[in-house]
């Protein structure tokens, strides 16, 4: 699933994406981390992978996208 970088601070390597949508989804250090980043600038597209649905749903990983 593709989205866009909304916000990351670096200190705790968490952040949150929008969907294509418009909903906002944050992301912990663990998904940030488990996509090899270094780094996450606001407007950026990005890949993430997901788990559960609605409320319930959360990133496992975030990675840039790459045409």
């Amino acid at each position: 699933m593709q989205a866009t970088a909304y916000a990351y601070d670096s200190e705790t390597r968490s952040g949150s994406v929008l969907l294509d949508d418009g909903t906002p989804v944050e992301f912990g250090a663990e998904a940030f981390e488990a996509g090899g980043l270094r780094l996450l600038r606001p407007g950026q597209r990005v890949r993430i992978e997901t788990e559960g649905e609605g409320a319930a749903l959360r990133i496992t990983l975030v990675t840039l996208q790459t045409f």
